[in-house]
């Protein structure tokens, strides 16, 4: 039984920051991902079991970090400076099955996502 939930999102301007929460991770290879009308899930951002090894894409590295607290059983994504393009539904994934980290069938469990918007 798993169950995520995100949590924090918001419409902000650019430059602003948020923090998105992943309630009820679980203890796996966990990571983000997001998706804007009319585009694929995007890779954003993964981090291993322990927190000891993270992840990112290109679009986001330098402004977005991910961490997790494994006494909380939830996962973190700190994003700093947004840009419009950032704009989106934002997932939290679990349950990693191998493979390519950056693909969303490598995963068994989502949350229901939480949208994201940034103005300019």
């Amino acid at each position: 039984q798993v169950q995520l939930v995100e949590s924090g999102g918001g419409l902000v301007q650019a430059g602003d920051s948020l923090r998105l929460s992943c309630a009820a991770s679980g203890r796996t290879f966990s990571g983000w991902f997001r998706q804007a009308p009319g585009k694929e899930r995007e890779f954003v951002a993964a981090i291993g079991r322990n927190g000891g090894s993270t992840y990112y894409s290109n679009s986001v590295k330098g402004r977005f970090t991910i961490s997790r607290d494994n006494a909380k059983n939830t996962v973190y994504l700190q994003m700093n400076s947004l840009k419009p393009e950032d704009t989106a539904v934002y997932y939290c994934s679990a349950g990693f099955l191998g493979g390519d980290y950056t693909e969303y069938h490598n995963y068994d469990y989502w949350g229901q996502g939480t949208q994201v918007t940034v103005s300019s």
